[in-house]
């Protein structure tokens, strides 16, 4: 079977791009404007992506202890990802654990981009209450002072295990587990553990900061820093603090006098696709928010949807 190239020849063989604008090749010039066109028969772009999961809610204290932070959503980085040419990948955007009254928190909810996968946060534990696994594990609260660990049934996912509390004094938690970084374990009796750093990415054109974990709540004491990546601070007395918005960070553990308290909420996830803009853009990309930066085509998802190029 034979094939017609740009350059008015017929020929079998395929054509290439080449420097030069010799008959039956595209030379770069016409191989980027035929990408744009979309009728380029040669290869696609090699693409970049970042999946983010929802973080987990932070633990809920009580009886004059703290809960543990809730852990990161998992981050998944993939820098050679192939796409096929007119199909339809399906983009799902994990959304943060709610915040609940009492026990130990909620895990977070899982993204993806087609087949590549982030595991949501695990929670922080609570007053009696153990934290639980996830992309990042969740901090430990009083009663359960060992931390749980990150999961690892999603590969190359990035994620780290949780913090130890304390039972003495003000029974501080440990911190949620960071993308970057295991949280922190309460140093001692007055203070919680930190939250783990997240993971630092430019994918959207900035360098930003990903899954960071959710400190640990202590009583009546020094509440303990979210990690940077969203993760949100735990409280000295009440409501742990809430991870940021797509970040997937996880939330702060609570601190309570008597009754459980309330751990912060986890921050919902984010997927961002990125390719040379020398090629074109895409045929289809619902939910999607498309920017340029850097000489990069760039689509972020802050709610689920698709992508088809």
């Amino acid at each position: 079977m034979v094939k017609r190239y740009y350059g008015g020849v017929i020929s079998a063989t395929q054509a290439v791009a080449n420097a030069t604008s010799a008959s039956g090749f595209f030379n770069t010039s016409q191989q980027i404007q035929a990408n744009q066109a979309g009728n380029w028969p040669g290869p696609i772009p090699v693409f970049t992506v970042l999946v983010v999961a929802g973080g987990g809610s932070g633990g809920g204290g009580g009886n004059q202890a703290g809960g543990g932070g809730g852990g990161a959503g998992g981050v998944t980085p993939v820098s050679n990802l192939i796409l096929s040419v007119a199909v339809t990948y399906t983009v799902s955007v994990g959304a943060g654990a709610t915040a609940i009254s009492g026990g130990s928190g909620v895990k977070g909810g899982n993204s993806a981009f087609g087949t590549t996968t982030a595991e949501g946060g695990g929670f922080g534990g609570g007053w009696d209450y153990a934290s639980s696994t996830g992309g990042s594990g969740g901090g430990a609260g009083y009663g359960n002072v060992q931390a749980a660990s990150a999961s690892t049934a999603v590969a190359p996912q990035l994620g780290n295990s949780g913090g130890n509390g304390i039972t003495a004094g003000g029974y501080p938690g440990g911190g949620g587990g960071g993308a970057g970084a295991a949280g922190g374990n309460a140093p001692n009796s007055s203070n919680g553990g930190t939250g783990g750093i997240g993971y630092q990415s430019s994918i959207s054109g900035t360098a930003t900061y990903y899954g960071g974990g959710g400190g640990g709540g202590v009583w009546g004491s020094t509440y303990a820093a979210g990690g940077l990546g969203g993760g949100g601070a735990g409280a000295a007395a009440g409501i742990g603090t809430s991870g940021t918005a797509n970040t997937g960070g996880g939330g702060g553990g609570s601190s309570a006098n008597s009754a459980h308290g309330t751990g912060g909420s986890g921050g919902s996830g984010i997927v961002v696709l990125s390719y040379p803009d020398s090629y074109r853009a895409a045929t289809s990309a619902p939910g999607a928010t498309a920017t340029t930066s850097g000489g990069n085509r760039i689509y972020t998802w802050t709610t689920s949807g698709s992508f088809t190029f």
